[in-house]
């Protein structure tokens, strides 16, 4: 039932949407003009025909081949279209991504319930139906983009690999990289993921395990000056009569956070060849990705002199704040806050070493590694133009002001994390955030789509009440977009035609 309400709350706004879109800007914009073509070239038969301009394998076209031939026997039988390719009209190419939507939604939705089997049908729903909302993905399910499509094959794959499926789950993975190249890195993350919890399934009675950790937590906060019987059972297997101070407990939680990659890593090269059997869908399309990287001389298909990869660090930290400031009720609330506090005060020593390190890493990752593509400098149709402009560039002050912002934002999503995750679990997000982002040289939110939603999908269950009030935020940003994309066009003198602003 959740399913149907997810769907049919999508295409509620979605189709109308759709439509008013359609009827305001007929033509295809911006990148549709690359999008749309190639599209077309298809529908027509030519699958040689390819625009050198075009940098992502043609996984979208083919999705609109198979979705517009589903309904062309309907048109053929009541004349509304003789041929195939009358109905790859830039409407009909657009629509696919309305549908992708209403899938990425109820992926979603049974992603949560996988992830989170006690958190409600309802509240599943809910949840779904927020990250429908959410701006750059809400946007992009109206125009002929690659990210709606690209989002739902991950959310496929992912679904699939925790359900044990891994030869159906290498296959949405391997589909996704016709969206976007860069979806390799969620392959690598989710398999080597689950093949963590497919040794710790082999070695049940021997796992360092989280609820172990979290055990000796909860002693840290029973534990006063008078003697204790039992303290953290599962770690410690005797009685102890005397008093435990913090520093034993925490150095406890310690030894075991520093076993637990070397716990992992033993586990794994003795179950190498179990591990390899279960896993060897995904050995085969990584082998089959790196043959067409040494093909293709380049991870980008065209336009690969625009498209070089590039050490864009502070992408990483853009990253951080735009993920916390979307996910508002989770981060910047006083109980974060003194959570991050009171967690930085355990252990006083540690804690400033690593806001140091974080200091001097944001630093010279915004020094240094500020990159301003081209694209960005020139093109004051998209926001990021005026956000790099008005905001980052406004002075030179401020872009080494907003490095307090951007540490805590990461702090804050490390910390949430942890509490549901392994450390390892943490460690391998944050390394695929940053292969997926940092070599891109453009700034672009809708590269940011992919793992907010994954943060989104690991982030603890919040109020009802919070859940509404980030719901009419995103309404609220989303219209304002929309008005600002068909009610307020402009004209550069350089260009000619309307242009339009969006992300």
């Amino acid at each position: 039932m959740g399913r149907l309400v997810v769907a049919a709350a999508v295409a509620g706004w979605a189709i109308p949407i759709a439509a008013l879109v359609n009827s305001v800007v007929p033509e295809p914009y911006m990148d549709e003009i690359f999008h749309v073509p190639q599209a077309q070239q298809y529908c027509h038969g030519d699958f040689l025909t390819w625009d050198p301009m075009i940098t992502t394998p043609p996984g979208l076209y083919y999705v609109s081949l198979a979705y517009i031939a589903s309904f062309f026997p309907v048109a053929w039988m009541f004349r509304v279209a003789d041929t195939f390719d009358v109905l790859c009209s830039t409407a009909a190419l657009r629509s696919t991504n309305v549908i992708m939507a209403m899938v990425c939604a109820v992926l979603f939705h049974d992603l949560l319930l996988c992830i989170r089997p006690g958190i409600g049908e309802r509240k599943a729903t809910t949840y779904a139906i927020l990250v429908a909302l959410y701006p750059v993905h809400w946007f992009f399910s109206f125009l002929y983009y690659t990210d709606v499509a690209s989002l739902a094959a991950v959310l496929a794959m992912y679904l699939f690999c925790l359900k044990k499926k891994f030869w159906i789950s290498a296959m949405f993975g391997s589909f996704s990289i016709l969206f976007r190249q860069t979806n390799v890195i969620w392959i690598i993350f989710f398999a080597a993921n689950e093949s963590i919890s497919y040794i710790q399934d082999l070695y049940p009675k021997d796992n360092v395990s989280h609820e172990n950790i979290e055990a000796t937590h909860q002693s840290n906060k029973v534990v006063s000056g008078r003697d204790t019987k039992t303290v953290a059972q599962g770690l410690r297997r005797r009685r102890i009569n005397s008093p435990i101070s913090k520093n034993v407990v925490v150095s406890e939680s310690s030894k075991l956070y520093n076993n637990e990659v070397w716990d992992i890593c033993l586990k794994l090269w003795n179950s190498k060849c179990e591990v390899l059997i279960a896993f060897a869908p995904f050995a085969f399309v990584m082998v089959a990705f790196v043959a067409f990287i040494i093909w293709n001389g380049s991870i980008v298909l065209g336009a690969k002199e625009a498209h070089v990869v590039s050490p864009h660090f502070a992408q990483f930290l853009y990253f951080g704040l735009v993920s916390a400031a979307a996910l508002l009720p989770w981060h910047f609330t006083p109980s974060q806050i003194l959570d991050l506090f009171h967690l930085s005060g355990k252990n006083k020593t540690c804690s400033f070493l690593a806001i140091l390190m974080g200091l001097g890493l944001s630093f010279i990752a915004v020094h240094f590694f500020s990159i301003a593509h081209p694209y960005l400098l020139a093109d004051n149709r998209h926001y990021t133009f005026y956000i790099w402009r008005k905001v980052i560039q406004v002075n030179w002050m401020m872009k080494y002001m907003l490095i307090p912002l951007y540490l805590y934002s990461w702090f804050s999503i490390i910390n949430i994390l942890g509490k549901s995750q392994t450390r390892v679990w943490v460690l391998s997000f944050v390394l695929s955030v940053a292969l997926v982002l940092v070599p891109a040289p453009l700034i672009e939110f809708r590269y940011y789509t992919i793992p907010f939603v994954i943060l989104v999908l690991h982030f603890p269950v919040i109020d009802n009440g919070k859940l509404l009030a980030l719901g009419l935020l995103y309404v609220a940003a989303d219209l304002f977009i929309l008005v600002m994309f068909l009610f307020r066009p402009f004209h550069r003198e350089h260009e000619p035609g309307t242009q339009r602003f969006m992300w």
